[in-house]
């Protein structure tokens, strides 16, 4: 057998496994489906765990600057060390599971929280950094203006820290549509699971994998590319 039709079979061969593990029967839309629902997740959770990440940032640096807040800051460093020191596939079994074991509820509704509660935690501790970056001359700079404390954080305080931490919150985001392929520990189709799927039906296991695998490393590489950008013109509007 010579070189040529080795590589002729070998086409074939290749042909006819796509075929069967995209094609028939449309496989291929358990792969579509999945991206859609992963999708979802990450950009739901991502809302929520900017949202919520905020707050906490805020409760925190203003105990450490003020030393206000004790309470909240409290709760704040528990739930940090909680969601921050807690395995992410633990935190989703155990919210859909026990917390909402008993309830009738949307599989994605549960992700959405879980992966939402888990990323607030990073989020917090990414703008707390970028808050307490900024030199505290800012804040005699605002009660000179008549700004009180809140006013100044929000004014003068918060815009600058959010330009400090936009590539770290791009590579938060990133890290998230990573971490969303456990949801499948929950039975939920995302593309992961899709992956599976196609796995379980065909028996094969290389190409529905490598599909998968390949869609999230052109989605990173996307959203990598977005924040290299960013931090590029934030890079150059500071030279400016």
């Amino acid at each position: 057998m010579d070189f040529f039709t080795s590589v002729k079979e070998w086409f074939v061969d290749f042909g006819e496994t796509f075929y069967n593990t995209f094609i028939v029967d449309n496989r291929w839309t358990y792969l579509v489906n999945g991206l859609g629902v992963t999708l979802l997740i990450t950009a739901l959770a991502l809302i929520i765990g900017i949202l919520l990440g905020f707050i906490v940032a805020i409760i925190r640096s203003t105990n450490q600057r003020t030393g206000r807040l004790k309470v909240a800051n409290t709760i704040c460093r528990v739930y940090l060390t909680v969601f921050r020191g807690t395995p992410m596939v633990v935190q989703l079994l155990i919210i859909y599971f026990v917390i909402f074991g008993s309830v009738n509820i949307s599989k994605i509704f549960v992700a959405v929280i879980a992966f939402g509660l888990n990323s607030a935690a990073y989020v917090a501790e990414i703008v707390r950094s970028g808050i307490m970056s900024v030199d505290e001359g800012q804040f005699e700079a605002g009660a000179s203006l008549g700004f009180g404390y809140t006013r100044t954080m929000v004014s003068i305080v918060l815009p600058q820290a959010l330009r400090n931490i936009l590539p770290a919150l791009g590579n938060e985001a990133i890290v998230l549509l990573k971490e969303t392929s456990v949801s499948g520990y929950i039975a939920l189709e995302d593309l992961t699971k899709g992956g599976d799927i196609i796995r379980s039906k065909t028996y094969e296991a290389f190409m529905p994998l490598i599909a998968v695998a390949l869609i999230y490393l052109v989605m990173v590489v996307i959203m990598s590319s977005l924040v290299s950008r960013l931090e590029r013109k934030l890079s150059n509007d500071k030279r400016k």
